[in-house]
């Protein structure tokens, strides 16, 4: 898959620009706050329909304006995809793909298709579970739209079954209801971790692989999927009683755990910096290729200021595989592109891309 097209209007600091891009490394350099990493969002959230830096719609509006756009023009093996996202103060988001309004976010996924890797993914590795479970979530919609409707499923049950576990306290006779929210919850959360078990044991294969290489002396890498529940009702029905006295939903695949390990060690409790930093780039890369596995070709690659933060071996394995990926990179100096060959530079001052020959 390759974008060939990036326009934006009033989308942060960007007043306006239309951005033509082709294959191979695009890299876009500039100091800090200048509007690099707004670029890729911006492909983010064309990608997923969702910022990786902010929940709330109008942070992505420039200040000063009523509303943002953003327009991704993609090719792929089947052809075009158009997808056009609107975001306004006043109203709720607009989203087009190939010029037709859709009411459905879940039909935003497929259309363009990419791996985000930047400074912050180290939270990955470093924090809790539910950082881990969003960067498979993140990935499987993408692949998956079934998947990111059991999401929207399983969030919106658990929210109901958490309302009524608060209210049995004053209205007992709402107990009746509970056995509905337990089976919807239950047949939603299923399907996620049927899916979530299947996804995690390719990336674990693909991250192995990419670890040996990055860090042949290191212990065995691998991604274990740890669900909170096999049988989602019947756990449901057995934490009942300790549900209704904590008011709120114990058990099921909002608690899922993926766990990082080298060897028999936990990365996140005990890897040094430089292991959790291997760790996550091998996830990234694998990433990419299970996204290839399943669609046929690469996805984009947005690579956030990240070449600074490896060192120089680390930098090697990433250029290593770039080729034949269309790449995003950005950067405060051409000297972090340890070896990459771009096929466009630009400078970025001030939300203005001017090129570097």
């Amino acid at each position: 898959m390759n974008i060939s097209q990036i326009t934006l209007k009033d989308f942060r600091n960007y007043e306006a620009l239309e951005l033509p891009l082709e294959g191979g490394v695009t890299v876009l350099c500039g100091d800090n706050a200048q509007g690099k990493t707004n670029v890729l969002e911006a492909v983010y959230l064309c990608c997923t329909g969702r910022s990786h830096r902010t929940r709330q719609d109008k942070e992505l509006i420039r200040k000063g304006a009523d509303a943002a756009f953003v327009q991704i023009v993609s090719q792929k093996r089947d052809g075009r995809h158009d997808v056009e996202i609107l975001l306004s103060c006043a109203s709720r988001r607009k989203i087009k793909i190939a010029g037709q309004e859709t009411s459905r976010s879940g039909e935003l996924m497929g259309h363009v298709t990419g791996v985000l890797f930047s400074p912050e993914d180290l939270r990955t590795v470093k924090d809790g579970p539910a950082e881990r479970r969003r960067f498979i979530d993140m990935a499987l919609s993408q692949l998956k739209p079934a998947y990111y409707y059991a999401l929207q499923r399983y969030a919106r049950a658990l929210k109901q079954r958490n309302e009524v576990l608060r209210a049995i306290a004053i209205h007992p006779r709402m107990m009746d209801t509970l056995d509905v929210w337990d089976e919807q919850l239950a047949n939603a959360g299923d399907e996620l971790v049927r899916h979530r078990g299947e996804y995690v044991r390719r990336l674990s294969e693909s991250a192995a692989a990419i670890h040996r290489d990055i860090a042949p002396d290191s212990p065995a890498f691998s991604i274990a999927y740890r669900p909170d529940a096999e049988d989602g009702l019947r756990a449901l029905q057995e934490c009942r009683a300790m549900d209704l006295k904590r008011m709120s939903t114990t058990v099921g695949a909002h608690r899922d755990e993926i766990r990082l390990m080298l060897g028999d060690m936990d990365v996140r409790a005990y890897g040094s910096q430089g292991q959790q930093r291997t760790a996550a780039l091998s996830m990234r890369l694998a990433e990419m290729q299970v996204m290839r596995a399943a669609m046929g070709e690469w996805p984009v690659l947005m690579l956030d200021d990240v070449m600074s933060e490896l060192d120089p071996s680390r930098r090697r394995q990433l250029v290593a595989h770039l080729d034949g990926v269309q790449t995003l990179v950005t950067c405060t100096d051409l000297s972090d592109l340890a070896g990459a060959r771009p096929e466009r530079v630009y400078r970025v001052h001030d939300a203005v891309l001017s090129p570097i020959e």
